[in-house]
């Protein structure tokens, strides 16, 4: 994105954004950091979504002149990559691969769920972001490890994660949108009896078959579990 918000037409350069920023600095030194702006983006959009995200509010937070912060994050789309590597940061360190691929996988995929829930802006910055920082290419290198006994090749290592993440993302997105929805007791009712109203026209039947079946309890860890089972199964058998 550009400075206002837009999108941008020449994107972030990588290498300049995680390989030239440790550069000494010549002249004074500066009043705030790299970190501290991108620690002032995450808490803006944690507490108030990514849409709050501007440079003009993130410059109130660390008490700067908005102008100044350009020199660090030169557009939103700029700190939006650094906002994602930061909280990738939090992902623990691999204690190494165990050799049940499935296993080590589905360890990697309930991290970053726990890791979405807590800053809910993740997933749809992902879908957007392009250029992998420190922090997320440490958790790629796990990943990558992970999927060795698979027997894949590098490129389907690189796209079993890729879709896993996806997976991950889309259901986390699912899971808050779920939960903040006003859904009283009337309204569910009220589709309750939608439903069965469609179920029993006749054509539907394997709809009507589905929700004569029992219900399963709503339990988003169990859900999540569930769903992320069938993917990795459907990895194994390429």
């Amino acid at each position: 994105m550009t400075r206002d918000g837009g999108s941008g037409a020449t994107g972030v350069d990588p290498q300049q954004l995680w390989l030239g920023h440790d550069r000494p600095r010549r002249g004074r030194k500066p009043a705030f950091s790299r970190e501290a702006i991108t620690e002032a983006a995450v808490a803006l959009a944690d507490a108030e979504g990514l849409e709050a995200v501007t440079m003009r509010r993130v410059a109130e937070r660390v008490g700067a002149a908005v102008m100044s912060l350009y020199s660090y994050a030169p557009d939103k789309e700029t700190l939006l990559e650094l906002m994602v590597d930061h909280v990738s940061g939090e992902l623990p360190a691999a204690p190494g691969p165990t050799g049940d691929w499935r296993a080590d996988l589905r360890a990697v995929a309930h991290l970053q769920r726990d890791l979405m829930l807590r800053h809910p802006w993740l997933p749809a910055a992902l879908s957007t972001r392009r250029v992998p920082g420190p922090n997320t290419l440490a958790f790629l290198e796990r990943a990558l490890a992970a999927l060795r006994p698979t027997g894949l090749d590098g490129v389907a290592r690189v796209e079993a994660f890729a879709q896993l993440t996806a997976f991950v993302a889309g259901h986390v997105a699912h899971e808050l949108a779920q939960a903040s929805a006003a859904r009283s007791a009337e309204r569910v009712a009220a589709e309750s009896r939608y439903l069965a109203a469609v179920a029993a026209d006749g054509r539907h039947p394997e709809l009507a078959e589905v929700l004569a079946a029992p219900g399963r309890a709503l339990d988003p860890e169990a859900t999540f579990a569930r769903f992320l089972n069938r993917l990795i199964d459907g990895l194994g058998t390429e």
